[in-house]
């Protein structure tokens, strides 16, 4: 059994924190610079060329890619040899997140009451934390800071067997389209299938944390991919919804197996910033 101090964890989630919301990965930057160079709207091609400068300037000034530094969503595989001690897991993660964005000086976007009060907790805590037993003695922690302008265009559709691939395909686009420019376009969209409600939603973000642009290992999940980006980009949304062939960098798909009456779909967005940074301790 392998001992690993609730401390280390905190230490990696406020690291975690700081990189994620200052650095754009480079899978991101290069769709963001390829796009620019297929974008045939001026006004597309400046836009993206923007989005390029802020990253660029955020990382050199160690500040914020965007003023939503988002709600803090931690996704954790713990080796079932692995033995958490000098703390509680989820306490050692919420610390991390409190003394990273404090570090950074990011803005606090959570309300602790979401329908009353709505008072600001003031460091962003707490994070939406999504943990897997796995094999082996480490603790992996992928961190993905989620704007608001892209999580509140998340759709389910509980389709019927029946409606099959080309209602999955209407239900994206349309997703997107409805979409508009809120989610700060160019997007990566995120798409679950299968399982039930609740783990369709999940797919559907986890599909995010994928490198921007990498198909899918299944080919008939990589070809449905391919002909929603395809359509996704014909929609005429463009970058920050001001029109061009650009409004997905990305259609990452992940599935399921699902009840024999059921056919769950869910679509998340991520914004151009697409924020994601791991560790394994």
């Amino acid at each position: 059994m392998r001992e690993i101090s609730a401390n280390t964890i905190t230490e990696a989630v406020a690291r975690l924190c700081v990189e994620a919301n200052t650095h754009l990965g480079e899978d991101a930057l290069s769709k963001l610079e390829s796009a620019r160079e297929r974008e045939t709207s001026p006004l597309g091609q400046q836009v993206l060329g923007q989005l390029l400068e802020n990253a660029r300037l955020a990382r050199e000034e160690s500040m914020p890619l965007c003023q939503d530094c988002g709600t803090v969503v931690v996704f954790l595989e713990l080796g079932q040899d692995a033995h958490v001690v000098g703390g509680n897991l989820r306490a050692a993660i919420e610390e991390g997140v409190r003394r990273g964005y404090r570090q950074g000086y990011f803005r606090g976007s959570i309300v602790r009451q979401p329908f009353t009060a709505r008072q600001n907790t003031g460091d962003n805590t707490p994070p939406v934390i999504h943990t897997e037993i796995v094999p082996g003695d480490k603790l992996r922690i992928v961190l993905l800071p989620k704007g608001g302008g892209g999580e509140n265009m998340s759709r389910l559709a509980m389709l019927t067997p029946a409606q099959g691939r080309q209602r999955i395909i209407e239900t994206v686009v349309k997703a997107v389209e409805d979409a508009g420019g809120n989610p700060c376009p160019p997007t990566i969209v995120g798409v679950g299938i299968g399982g039930t409600a609740d783990k369709a939603m999940l797919l559907a973000k986890v599909a995010l944390l994928r490198p921007v642009g990498s198909p899918s290992g299944d080919p008939e999940t990589a070809e449905l991919e391919a002909e929603l980006l395809e359509r996704i980009n014909r929609l005429g949304i463009g970058p920050l919804g001001f029109g061009g062939i650009t409004t997905a960098l990305a259609v990452h798909v992940e599935t399921y197996p699902c009840h024999i009456a059921a056919l769950p779909v869910a679509v998340n967005l991520q914004c151009h910033s697409a924020r994601v940074a791991e560790a394994v301790v």
